[in-house]
């Protein structure tokens, strides 16, 4: 089966889609909580905002597919948990896959699977588990047409970075763009590299398929619109933000901003205009 039904529910008509990603509960960070505490809260509020899908594990997703009526995100179902992102990393690592995770995400009507490739430093076990996830979730994918995304990770060293930081060279991220591509994704989700004129060649490492960008840390409202705008400009098929939406004070009126870049191509001034406008 084709997941092109699933995609066409994901991605918008001009081929473009924003996934507000609120899945990071997932991987036992108190860290990663802030803007989350309440999933029922902020899931409403992320639909309120209109995006194209949101992001949420198994035990959260009834929250958005519980909501009745047909205009509302598509669900992209986080099927991997982690334990790689703490300032100290513990003596075992792991990311391991849900149980039957294609069956599960077919329950509850989600539109696409995303499931992580990690490259750590010194750490090729996880990186090994990583590339297995991949393999035994991809004949599920394609018999029952679950469009599979995969979010290759390049990250920092831990005493460098101290947890959720990644790497943005560019030689490190377009190898392993073109791995997971090359294992089957239907979709890439990537980070943006250090510097993002470069970002056409992770473009075209991913070989015609849709490449969404990462958003990562929090940033400034200027400095988020503006990376959107010049990562959309060199070809970007959308992107995946997180905590540039859940944290900010607006999350409703920046995600407005966002959908302006990505499905209007609305420049960083416009964008800022939107919600200078909104915040009225």
């Amino acid at each position: 089966m084709s997941p092109s039904a699933r995609l066409n529910r994901l991605f918008a008509a001009d081929g473009k889609c924003f996934d507000v990603a609120i899945d990071h509960g997932f991987f036992n960070e108190y860290a990663f909580l802030s803007g989350i505490e309440s999933m029922e809260r902020a899931v409403k509020t992320v639909v309120a905002a209109d995006p194209d899908a949101i992001q949420l594990s198994v035990g959260q997703a009834k929250y958005l597919q519980r909501i009745s009526g047909r205009q509302k995100p598509s669900l992209v179902l986080r099927i991997d948990v982690a334990n790689v992102y703490g300032k100290e990393l513990p003596r075992h690592l792991f990311s391991e896959m849900i149980q039957n995770p294609v069956e599960q995400a077919l329950s509850l009507d989600a539109a696409c699977v995303v499931v992580n490739v990690f490259s750590i430093p010194n750490q090729p076990e996880v990186y090994h588990q990583c590339i297995q996830n991949v393999c035994a979730i991809k004949p599920a994918c394609e018999k029952y047409g679950m469009p599979l995304m995969v979010e290759p990770l390049v990250m920092l060293p831990n005493e460098q970075g101290g947890g959720y930081l990644v790497d943005g060279n560019i030689e490190k991220i377009i190898p392993l763009v073109r791995q997971a591509v090359e294992l089957g994704a239907d979709i890439i989700k990537a980070d943006p590299c250090d510097d993002i004129t470069e970002y056409h060649q992770v473009i075209e490492a991913a070989s015609g398929i849709p490449v969404l960008v990462r958003g990562g840390g929090k940033a400034s409202e200027e400095e988020i619109l503006t990376r959107t705008y010049q990562l959309m400009q060199q070809g970007a098929s959308g992107i995946v933000y997180g905590r540039n939406v859940v944290q900010h004070p607006k999350p409703r009126e920046i995600t407005r901003a966002f959908m302006a870049i990505v499905h209007e191509g609305a420049t960083v001034e416009h964008a800022l205009q939107i919600l200078k406008e909104e915040n009225r």
